[in-house]
């Protein structure tokens, strides 16, 4: 029993690195920060009093619908990222059209397009197969804990000779072509890995 958990916490760690590294980190995003939650609240507040507003200055009845439908739009933001710790004062138009609002929802776009680089987390997915090997304890569990530690040995020296390669290629311009014309025969897979680690995902 304990060796089929230690070989499926081997497998899981393992794959799960792989996956990471050649399919890259676009589906992984990290949980909402309370910079982007206190601009879902002010974004809401913002879609509420601009509704409001359409309401009394009797604006057009398809302005009156577009701001109603945007403040109802805007509660799914405020449900999937969750309310701030503390809500910030956004009771009137003059509120929510604070500088300090402004620099929010440009810091806010900023976070919301940061994804986990992909070495991070087949890092901290080897570690935490490590970790789970060494509860079990046994042979069973040294043998795969030394694999995996060799697994995060060496993708750590993918990484590092994937970025002082390319460090010598922008130190080196006349030798670029002649070092990506050595590096023409290597598989797809292999290609994929590189240009990934290039690009830190």
């Amino acid at each position: 029993m304990i060796k089929t958990r230690v070989v499926l916490a081997m497998v899981l760690a393992v794959g799960g690195s792989i996956l990471l590294i050649t399919g890259g980190c676009e589906g992984i995003r990290f949980g909402p920060s309370e910079t982007q939650k206190q601009n879902a609240w002010v974004h809401n507040r913002t879609a509420a009093i601009a509704s409001q507003t359409a309401q009394s200055e009797q604006s057009s009845e398809k302005l009156q619908e577009l701001t109603k439908l945007s403040e109802t739009q805007s509660q799914a933001f405020v449900a999937y990222c969750g309310l701030p710790q503390e809500l910030s004062k956004a009771d009137t138009a003059e509120d929510v059209l604070s500088e300090s609002n402004k620099q929010l929802a440009a810091t806010a776009i900023k976070e919301s397009s940061q994804r986990p680089n992909a070495w991070d987390i087949a890092d901290s997915t080897l570690e935490l197969g490590i970790a789970i090997a060494g509860l079990f304890g046994g042979a069973g569990a040294i043998r795969v804990m030394s694999f995996l530690q060799q697994a995060k040995a060496k993708s750590n020296a993918l990484k590092e000779i994937v970025l002082a390669n390319e460090i010598f290629k922008k130190t080196n311009p006349d030798s670029a072509e002649a070092f990506k014309d050595a590096q023409k025969n290597q598989s797809p897979l292999t290609k994929q890995i590189v240009t990934e680690a290039k690009n830190g995902t």
